[in-house]
């Protein structure tokens, strides 16, 4: 490690003189490293868990000027060995949240509210996600824009309640929930 040093200060102006050892360099280093690592794990992790439950990247699009609704998306999955369900959501953005479902009925694209809640099966992942299973935010008390995040608390039958973050992404954007399924 020392000849990276010398090779190092080899580099410099002339005239530059180094009053750093190099265990203080090593030290700095490795300090900058550290960081750098800490600061990228804290930026990407965006997942909750409650009980046996793992919400991995909740998120949301950001919406235009007087839109009163919003969409909300994210996977669960139960690591346990009995099944939950998603009861309600209340939310920080909304006078209202609801658990939806869209498909295709008779060629024609449907969204319903799901009353009885969502099931998440022992050992299952269910994604929500555009077009599918969804919750709606409705009553906007402010228009999410892209880069805010907002909170949402989750209440399972069996789990409890959680508090999540959605971020708010684009408007055009997926969430990078093409490659999941329900």
């Amino acid at each position: 490690m020392s000849q990276f040093f010398r090779a190092a200060s080899l580099a410099r102006a002339p005239g530059h003189r180094n009053t750093l050892l190099p265990e203080q360099r090593l030290g700095i280093l490795v300090f900058a490293l550290a960081l750098l690592f800490v600061g990228a794990q804290s930026a990407f992790a965006h997942e909750f868990k409650v009980g046996d439950l793992e919400i991995e990247h909740p998120w949301s699009r950001a919406t235009p000027a007087g839109a009163e609704v919003a969409g909300g998306y994210f996977t669960v999955t139960n690591k346990g060995s009995a099944p939950d369900r998603l009861l309600s959501i209340v939310s920080d953005v909304s006078d209202k949240a609801e658990l939806h479902e869209m498909g295709v009925k008779d060629g024609v694209m449907t969204m319903r509210p799901v009353s009885a809640g969502l099931e998440i099966p022992a050992g299952g992942k269910v994604a929500l996600k555009p077009g599918a299973y969804h919750l709606m935010f409705m009553g906007l008390k402010r228009q999410p824009k892209q880069g805010e995040k907002f909170s949402a608390t989750l209440t399972f039958e069996k789990a409890g309640s959680v508090t999540v973050e959605f971020a708010v992404e684009g408007m055009g954007e997926t969430g990078g929930m093409d490659d999941h399924a329900n």
